[in-house]
C-alpha cells in the first residue's frame, strides 16, 4: 500500500482495499487559473499496487467537484438497484481534457485511470469496496471544498 503520502497532501478522492489503491491528490489548493468564476485545480491520479504503480497529471474545476458529489449519489443509486442489466459506468472528470477515472460500479468495483489526451495508457484496477465508502468519499470531497474555498452545491445545483 502507498505509504508515501504526505501528512498535508489533500486526497479528493481515495478508493482503496486491501492490496492496491486509486487516489486523486490536489498538488495545491490555489487555483492555476480562474476564468469566468470557474477555477481549474492540478491534481494526479495515483494507482498503488503490488502489480503496477503510477501517478499521472489529472486537471478538475470547481464545477467538477459537483459532478463528483452527484456521482457517488447516483453509485449509491445504483447499488440500490443491483438487478441492472449493465453496471453502472461514469467517468470524473469528464473525459477527453485530461487524464480521468473511469468507475464501473460491478462486483468487484473496477477504477480505470486513462490518460487520455496524453499516452493514452489505461490501468484498470479491481478493488474490493468496504461498507461506508461512499459516506468516507463524501467526507473527502467536503474537506476539500472547504480547502479549495468552493461552496458547496445541493442536488439542483444552486449555491446554498
Amino acid at each position: 500500500m502507498d505509504t508515501n503520502t504526505q501528512p498535508d497532501v489533500i486526497e479528493l478522492i481515495r478508493l482503496t482495499d486491501p492490496g492496491q489503491s486509486v487516489s486523486v491528490r490536489m498538488r495545491s489548493t490555489e487555483p492555476t487559473l480562474e476564468s469566468l468564476g470557474v477555477r481549474y485545480y492540478d491534481a494526479e491520479a495515483v494507482v498503488t499496487s503490488d502489480f503496477v504503480n503510477g501517478t499521472v497529471y489529472l486537471g478538475f474545476d470547481s464545477k467538477d467537484l459537483s459532478d463528483w458529489g452527484r456521482l457517488l449519489d447516483a453509485i449509491e443509486e445504483a447499488e440500490q438497484e443491483a438487478d441492472l442489466d449493465e453496471p453502472f459506468t461514469a467517468d470524473w472528470p469528464q473525459s477527453g481534457r485530461t487524464a480521468y477515472l473511469r468507475f464501473i460500479a460491478e462486483d468487484p468495483y473496477v477504477v480505470e485511470v486513462h490518460d487520455g489526451p496524453g499516452t493514452q495508457i489505461v490501468v484498470s484496477v479491481p478493488l474490493d469496496m468496504r461498507e461506508g465508502w461512499i459516506a468516507e468519499s463524501r467526507e473527502r470531497l467536503a474537506a476539500a471544498r472547504a480547502a479549495l474555498g468552493v461552496g458547496t452545491e445541493d442536488h439542483q445545483g444552486a449555491r446554498p
